[in-house]
C-alpha cells in the first residue's frame, strides 16, 4: 500500500544569509599591518592602521579578557584617517606569546612598548574595553602626564560593598573541537549576552581559535584566566588621573550595575565624560558599534583638535 503521508513532507530550506553591511565590509577590508614587539622576553603583536604623520594624536585598542586585537577590526580604521592607530594583543591573548605569570605591571609595560613601537607619537589616546578597561586605567595612572586621554568602555570602579577578599577561581581548562567550524560555532560572548549583530559575533569568533596538537581550542592562555586585579587602587587611579578621562558604558551591560556605575562616576571630574550607549550591553561596540564610533569622534575631537 502506498505510504500517502509521505507525500506531504516538505523539506525545509536554510533561511538564505543577509549580506553584511557595506560600512562593516569596509572596515575588515581595511588590512592593518602586523606587528611584534619584544617586551620583557616576550613577544607582543598588535595591528597598525593608518598614517605615520601625527595629524592627530594616537589612537591604542585595549581588548578585554581573553580577547585579542581584532575586536577593534570594524572600529579602528573610521579613526585611521588621519592618525596611527593600534590595537594590542596582551600577553597570553591572542598572536602575543605567553608568560609563566602575568601582572598588571607587564600589561602597562606592554601598552607602553606598543605605543613607541607603533609610533603613536609623544600624547596619544588609549581605550580600553572591560579588563582591557582596568589596564588603561593603570596605564593612565603611570603614564596619565604623556597622553591626551583615556576612554573606559563598560569597565568600573568595585563598589566597596562588594568584597575584595574573596578569592577568584581560575577557569577551566580550556576545551578541543575535532575542526574549526565546530569550535566556531561553540563560540559564545563573556559575560554572555545575546547580539542582533551576529555578522560581528562570527567574525571575532574566527579569530579566536587555534589549532594545536589536541585540536582546535581557544587562543588565550588557560592562566590568564581568574587572574584578579582588585589590589590596584583603581578608584585612587581615576580620581587623580593626570589626563583627561571618558567613561563609557552600555544601557543594558550585565557588569555596570546602577550601583557600580554611581560609584564610579564619583570617580570623574566635572570635566571629565561619561557616556550612556542606549540598546546596548557590555560588549557595547558590537551592539551599537556606529553609536560607539560616534560617541568616540565626539570625545576625541575635544581632546586632540
Amino acid at each position: 500500500m502506498e505510504d500517502r503521508s509521505s507525500r506531504w513532507v516538505i523539506e525545509e530550506e536554510a533561511e538564505p544569509k543577509a549580506p553584511n553591511p557595506k560600512w562593516f565590509e569596509k572596515a575588515i577590508g581595511t588590512t592593518p599591518t602586523s606587528h611584534t614587539v619584544t617586551v620583557k622576553d616576550c613577544p607582543i603583536h598588535y595591528l597598525h592602521w593608518g598614517h605615520e604623520t601625527l595629524e592627530k594624536p594616537g589612537l591604542l585598542f585595549v581588548h578585554g579578557g581573553a580577547a585579542h586585537a581584532q575586536w577593534w577590526s570594524f572600529i579602528a580604521p573610521f579613526f585611521a584617517e588621519d592618525r596611527p592607530v593600534a590595537a594590542i594583543d596582551l600577553s597570553g591573548m591572542g598572536e602575543s606569546g605567553r608568560r609563566d605569570d602575568y601582572n598588571n605591571t607587564l600589561y602597562v609595560a606592554e601598552m607602553a612598548a606598543v605605543i613607541a613601537d607603533a609610533g603613536l607619537g609623544a600624547k596619544p589616546i588609549v581605550v580600553g574595553h572591560s579588563f582591557g578597561g582596568t589596564m588603561t586605567t593603570c596605564f593612565g595612572h603611570h603614564h596619565g602626564a604623556d597622553l591626551s586621554g583615556v576612554v573606559i568602555v563598560d569597565s568600573f570602579v568595585r563598589p566597596p560593598s562588594d568584597d575584595d577578599d574573596v578569592p577568584r577561581e581560575p577557569g577551566r581548562p580550556k576545551p578541543y573541537f575535532p575542526n574549526k567550524e565546530t569550535i566556531v560555532r561553540r563560540y559564545r560572548l563573556s559575560p554572555y549576552q545575546p547580539c542582533e549583530n551576529e555578522f560581528i559575533v562570527d567574525f571575532i569568533a574566527q579569530h579566536s581559535v587555534v589549532q594545536e596538537e589536541h585540536g582546535w581550542t581557544w587562543k588565550y592562555d588557560d592562566n590568564v584566566r581568574g587572574r584578579g586585579n582588585r589590589s590596584e587602587p583603581v578608584a585612587d587611579y581615576l580620581r587623580n588621573m593626570a589626563c583627561p578621562k571618558a567613561l563609557f558604558y552600555g544601557a543594558e551591560s550585565v557588569l555596570v550595575t546602577d550601583e557600580a556605575l554611581e560609584y564610579t562616576k564619583e570617580r570623574y571630574g566635572a570635566d571629565d565624560r561619561v557616556v550612556e550607549i542606549p540598546a546596548a550591553g557590555h560588549h557595547l561596540m558590537l551592539d551599537q558599534p556606529i553609536a560607539f564610533v560616534v560617541g568616540l569622534r565626539t570625545v576625541l575631537a575635544s581632546w586632540g583638535a
